[in-house]
């Protein structure tokens, strides 16, 4: 072997070493969209709250809601968005004053993807799904403060 084919190998190997290093090795991680919208309770946004999205044998993906209704979905990093199928949803309409006391800003059902009766479908990058919750059906016609039963509670809020 001759000093230029030595050269060769020493290059051809040392890129080999360090190509994958400087690529790096990918995101094994599901692909996912960009997916942003609105819960509306009634046709008003919900204040408050979280959302979670849950596709099947992959990653929940969430978002806080903000004071308009609107949220970004995040399933790994930073409104990454959330892996493209139709997937159950679950809602988080409650604020909690203290070790006793919810107000829940829509129905506690809502609160569960098994019975929540949500459902959604991301088929591509999105920025418009609204989210219709309500209260019909559920005893309630607005928000209301809930205390632990056997709690006297003397100043909510």
């Amino acid at each position: 072997m001759n000093l230029l084919q030595l050269k060769y190998r020493m290059v051809t190997w040392s890129v080999g070493l360090l190509l994958p290093t400087v690529l790096g090795c990918g995101d094994s991680r599901p692909a996912r969209v960009p997916v942003s919208g609105r819960v509306l309770i009634d046709g008003k946004p919900l204040e408050t709250g979280f959302i979670q999205v849950y596709p099947k044998g992959n990653r929940p993906a969430s978002s806080p809601i903000a004071s308009d209704g609107s949220f970004t979905l995040t399933t790994f990093d930073d409104h990454d968005g959330c892996v493209i199928g139709k997937h159950r949803v679950a809602v988080q309409p409650q604020k909690v004053i203290n070790a006793t006391t919810t107000k829940w800003f829509a129905p506690k059902k809502y609160t569960n993807r098994k019975t929540s009766g949500l459902e959604i479908e991301v088929n591509g990058p999105r920025d418009d799904l609204e989210i219709n919750l309500t209260w019909q059906g559920s005893g309630h016609d607005k928000p209301y403060v809930e205390v632990e039963k056997g709690v006297v509670e003397e100043n909510i809020e």
